[in-house]
């Protein structure tokens, strides 16, 4: 990289790629819209590449920005550690307590294994998790009941700060010798609306979010039970011909662990980015840095 290259052009991408607006990001980083906008054509021209393009749900991602976002916002939240008043924080002696909100997609792939790691590395630190959708978890935010939450978020207030973890994508699960994988491993969607679907949601919705996906597509599925948790997915999928469409983390633990295949969903839709998201008055706060460090790092394995 030129030792001129202007390091605020990256901060500009990192909110840009998490407010996929140039109006909101111009909003966060108190710029005009002009600004943001001169910003995002001078990264254009350095890195030969759109890096975001106009689509009926805002602004997209080519693959070369989704593949930077992770490394933009380790980036962004090392040069905040940088800057913030150091303390004797210390993991491993700190008595410490964090209430996190999350979908229970999360549970497994990524709170199993940082749980883990904390009873190792930090013993005196305390996780509670509760399940959250968006709206919730925001609210939760407010009222000071969690103390940041990991998801789905369209819109945040301006008083919640947020920072990308990873992206997902929508995956069909079933059981290996279900008769639909008699096709090969890539199944048309007829074929996959044509089986009764399990639907897990934390609100306990007859529908989900590959149901708003269907209808921008016009079509719909049959859903035979919903779960507001994970736990009998595994058991349900393996004794019945029920399939489940799921992000691609979840299903591939289930599918590494039981007689379960994943494989594509023949819909060209974006993938869902997922954000942690924390009140801003916790932004400097070294144990709560330090715990919004740690599950990113799971995040991005």
């Amino acid at each position: 990289m030129r030792l001129n290259f202007d390091m605020n052009l990256l901060t500009v991408l990192h909110v840009l790629l998490e407010e996929r607006s140039v109006t909101r990001t111009g909003k966060r980083l108190g710029r005009t819209q002009s600004a943001i906008s001169n910003a995002l054509r001078r990264l254009r021209d350095m890195l030969d590449d759109p890096l975001l393009v106009r689509s009926p749900e805002g602004l997209s991602p080519t693959p070369l920005a989704v593949e930077l976002a992770p490394i933009l916002a380790r980036i962004i939240d090392d040069a905040q550690t940088c800057v913030t008043r150091p303390d004797s924080f210390d993991p491993a002696s700190a008595q410490a307590q964090f209430t996190i909100g999350a979908p229970d997609r999360f549970s497994l792939p990524i709170f199993l294994p940082l749980l883990e790691h904390l009873g190792q590395v930090a013993p005196g630190i305390v996780v509670n998790l509760r399940t959250t959708d968006r709206d919730y978890a925001i609210r939760l935010i407010e009222t000071n009941e969690i103390d940041l939450a990991i998801g789905w978020f369209d819109d945040t207030p301006p008083y919640i700060d947020r920072t990308f973890a990873f992206e997902d994508r929508f995956v069909c699960l079933c059981r290996q010798d279900h008769p639909l994988l008699e096709q090969g491993s890539s199944p048309d969607l007829d074929s996959i609306l044509s089986y009764a679907h399990l639907v897990v949601s934390s609100t306990g919705d007859r529908r989900a979010a590959f149901d708003a996906v269907l209808k921008q597509h016009g079509a719909a599925r049959s859903i035979a039970a919903t779960l507001m948790s994970f736990t009998i997915v595994p058991e349900l999928l393996l004794n019945s011909d029920l399939i489940g469409v799921f992000t691609h983390r979840t299903s591939a633990y289930f599918a590494e662990r039981h007689a379960l295949s994943s494989v594509p969903v023949p819909l060209d839709v974006p993938g869902v980015a997922n954000h942690l998201i924390w009140h801003r008055r916790l932004a400097r706060d070294q144990a709560h840095a330090w715990i919004r460090s740690q599950i990113l790092s799971f995040c991005s394995q």
